[in-house]
């Protein structure tokens, strides 16, 4: 900084005007900025953070002396003996800066006659923007600081971690005593608002796979909340100072560790992004990695490594911090007149529970594993949460050497408990989860990349449980209730380690097989439960996979569906594991759309556990018109009316609607002489078109884009009339309805066009099948999720006279999975070359 004072000094020699002046700080600041890569090499963590901290000091001293310089000339009085002061406030006054933070600055200052302050400090926030020093600045009269604080609590926050960068002594010294009383005031409605505050900031930005390091779970700001507790409560100026008076030098230095290594991800994301940003999002993990000295290995790639360790970190940080806030705050909160309370809601010795919550005292000693166990195995039914004095008290327990067989049988019966997901999370929160289930220790903070997934493997494991217990969806729950208790249990058992496999080299599915093979013979389960329990892991995507992929009409799909489910007692397990597994991806995963895809393939499967002759289309198509035939509004129909319903050509129309849907339809379209339309608008939107004359398909779809398609079906009925039916993921505003009728009426027009959004479609993505079944022939399509995706495809095959019977989409996280069922006439066979080079069209522009 000497160089930049001696230019300074010359400027000032030259009388250059402040613009002169910014030029020169804004370079010497660019060049700091430019250096920060081989200083980041030399500095990790806090100690960077520290060194930027003071270096930004220095630019605000300078600034600052510059202006006291350019209005005092040559009777510049000493610093500290002009009324001001600059006191670093945030993350700047912790010394926690990191490069793109914000600068957030508080000038106090007493109005003294014979100083012209305002027009200092004035000039003094103008020119540091001038130069590129954004600063968040505040300016308060040291007599109205207390006053400030009374009516913003933000302020207070800001405030208790001051820090004097420059100017005068006298000035600080009063402000700390005003900050000394700032401390004691209301401190029981500080810590309300700030844990309110803190746990709507979780529910915000929970624990996801692109992890917020500052604001989410585990996150700077858990630490931050800590810091303001303690100087608060106790008056300590770092967090370190209450080793071993609330905590012990072994979980600081845990503590510690961890929050130096984000601190180390946030210094390497600002700069490698150019600006500020907390979120270790996809894009920037390859480069993060390599800056942090990961490197690819056999098992695994540094991307997963580097997210496995922030993971655990980000954890160990959360638990800390939520223990130590709620040991420190008990201070406050503690209120003499509960004292007596306590021997009502007495559980065991220092032990309550108090509105199905259980704490405990935080000076109970620690217990060995096998206490700890048979301790939860004895819970009452009614609690349904821990307080963090509870979860401290299970950290401390003595972990064995090895599990004894006694361990084992404790395992096992903790694994049978009807409330399940409450102990997982308890022994998550308190770090057991490893010790009493080792099966699971590879995947426990196992990042997912899949783009899918919002948690790591255990969180989600974890979460599958709460599902299980909560089963929301009517016919799941119906299904799971028919089930028998036994079935029940060991279907449990496998959504809980379906995922045992993964973060392994093999595939996830066959590992995790074998894996709970050995497990479930270690905690000794019956061979036929481990059998059972080992397929369901084997397979537990099955089902997800043939209900959104295939065509759950075809006997070919069905009869593959069923060579692995076999029975119906492993189909009604597997379909309660399916139904948690994509509940507990992320949020809205499991949709309507999702719920009537599995229900579909459910009960498609079931005829054939009975007879697979049932299976064939044939076979149901004239099932379908026998019962059509028992129903009595048939009977009241002539005879040529009856012939052509039987004669009705759609297969798909006899295997996918019910007899009495299919006899209505049949009766409605009977009266059709141009189209009739039906527009339903409940759960979501639908349409149904039943039409004589042509439509122009192409213009209807293209017109609806703006709306996501969930499947689409066309009908081919009698006598040249078909029905079109298009169900959409998503309910519309009625004022929209009208709006729908219009571009429903406006189809029939074959001369109207739309603009067609051309998508990006890759060939190695489309799957052709012609020999589908002996009526249709199968076009797949996986790709990104593109708007008028429908619509371009439909085009194109309208383009040929292709007749699709069926379109099926299913969108998950971006991604789309379509299927067309298409009747085999020649057209599609003949072409599908050029078709699929005209899907391609713009893949290879």
């Amino acid at each position: 900084m000497t160089a930049l004072n001696i230019d300074i000094e010359n400027l000032i020699s030259k009388n250059a005007d402040n613009f002169e002046v910014s030029k020169v700080f804004k370079s010497y600041l660019n060049t700091y900025i430019s250096s920060i890569d081989t200083i980041l090499q030399n500095s990790i963590g806090k100690d960077f953070l520290v060194k930027h901290t003071k270096q930004t000091d220095k630019f605000i001293i300078a600034l600052y002396k510059y202006i006291l310089r350019k209005h005092f000339g040559s009777y510049l009085p000493m610093g500290s003996s002009v009324p001001i002061c600059l006191i670093a406030l945030g993350s700047y006054g912790r010394e926690q800066l990191c490069i793109y933070s914000d600068i957030d600055l508080m000038i106090l200052y007493e109005d003294i006659k014979g100083y012209n302050l305002k027009e200092v400090m004035e000039e003094f926030i103008t020119l540091a923007w001038d130069c590129g020093i954004k600063l968040g600045s505040r300016v308060h009269e040291l007599k109205d600081v207390q006053t400030s604080v009374k009516e913003d609590v933000t302020i207070k926050t800001s405030l208790i971690e001051s820090r004097l960068i420059y100017g005068s002594k006298h000035l600080w010294y009063s402000y700390e005593n005003i900050l000394f009383k700032i401390r004691k005031t209301k401190q029981l409605d500080f810590i309300l608002e700030k844990n309110l505050e803190h746990s709507l900031r979780l529910k915000k930005y929970p624990l996801k796979m692109q992890a917020n390091i500052k604001d989410g779970y585990g996150g700077m700001r858990e630490s931050n909340t800590l810091f303001w507790f303690a100087n608060i409560i106790y008056g300590v100026t770092k967090v370190r100072d209450l080793m071993n008076i609330l905590f012990t030098e072994e979980e600081y230095q845990k503590y510690r560790i961890s929050l130096e290594y984000i601190f180390q991800i946030r210094n390497h994301l600002h700069n490698i992004a150019g600006k500020k940003l907390d979120v270790i999002n996809f894009d920037v993990l390859p480069e993060l990695s390599t800056r942090l000295g990961f490197k690819n290995t056999p098992l695994h790639t540094k991307e997963r490594q580097l997210m496995a360790k922030t993971l655990e970190y980000l954890h160990n940080i959360h638990s800390f911090t939520s223990i130590m806030i709620k040991k420190i705050t008990r201070k406050i909160e503690f209120k003499k007149e509960n004292i007596p309370l306590l021997k009502k809601y007495r559980y065991k010795k220092n032990i309550y529970i108090i509105e199905n919550k259980i704490y405990c005292s935080y000076h109970l000693k620690s217990k060995t594993l096998t206490y700890i166990l048979k301790e939860l195995l004895l819970l009452p039914k009614e609690v349904e949460e821990f307080d963090a004095s509870y979860i401290y008290y299970l950290k401390k327990t003595k972990h064995p050497s090895f599990l004894t067989t006694e361990h084992k049988k404790l395992i096992k019966s903790i694994l049978l408990k009807e409330s399940l997901s409450i102990l997982l999370n308890l022994l998550y929160q308190a770090g057991l989860f490893r010790l009493v289930l080792p099966v699971c220790k590879k995947i426990t903070h196992q990042p997912q990349f899949d783009g899918y997934h919002d948690l790591p493997v255990d969180l989600h494991s974890i979460l599958n449980i709460t599902f299980f217990e909560n089963i929301q969806d009517p016919f799941v729950k119906n299904v799971f209730d028919k089930m028998s208790k036994t079935d029940q249990k060991l279907a449990k058992i496998a959504t809980l380690f379906h995922d045992i496999g993964k973060g392994r080299k093999k595939d996830h599915h066959e590992t995790g097989e074998k894996l709970f093979k050995s497990f479930g013979s270690f905690l000794s389960f019956e061979p036929s439960s481990i059998k059972i329990i080992s397929k369901l892991i084997r397979y537990h995507n099955q089902m997800s996979m043939y209900a959104t992929n295939e065509d759950v009409y075809s006997e070919k799909i069905i009869l593959n569906f069923t060579g692995i489910v076999q029975n119906k007692r492993f189909l009604d397990m597997l379909y309660v594991l399916t139904y948690c597994d994509i509940s507990a991806v992320g949020k809205n995963i499991y949709s309507s759309a999702t719920s009537a895809l599995l229900k579909e393939l459910y009960f498609q499967t079931l005829p054939a556990f009975e007879n697979t002759e049932l299976l064939s289309e044939s076979a149901r198509k004239l099932s379908k018109i026998n019962a059509i035939k028992k129903l009595p509004a048939y009977n009241k129909l002539s005879v040529i009316m009856k012939r052509k319903i039987s004669y009705i050509a759609s297969s798909q129309l006899f295997l996918q609607l019910k007899a009495k849907d299919i006899l209505d339809l049949a009766i409605k379209a009977k009266e059709v002489q141009d189209y009739i339309y039906r527009i339903k608008n409940e759960e979501v939107l639908s349409i149904q078109i039943i039409r004589s004359k042509a439509l122009n398909i192409g213009y209807l779809l293209g017109k609806l884009e703006f709306l996501d398609i969930g499947s689409m079906n066309i009908f081919k009925l009698y006598d040249e009339k078909k029905c079109f039916e298009i169900k959409f993921t998503q309910k519309i505003d009625d004022s929209d309805l009208l709006y729908i009728e219009d571009i429903i009426k406006n189809s029939f027009d074959m001369s109207k066009k739309t603009k067609l959004i051309v998508p990006i479609i890759n060939k190695k993505d489309i799957l052709v099948d012609i020999n589908h079944t002996s009526f249709l022939a199968s076009l797949k399509i996986k790709t990104a999720d593109q708007k008028g995706l429908l619509a371009f495809i439909t085009n194109i095959l309208d383009d040929y006279n292709i007749e699709i019977e069926s379109a099926k989409m299913y969108i998950s996280r971006g991604k789309v999975r379509d299927l067309f069922l298409i009747e085999k006439n020649g057209n599609f066979a003949s072409n599908v070359d050029e078709i699929i080079n005209l899907l391609c069209v713009k893949s290879k522009v």
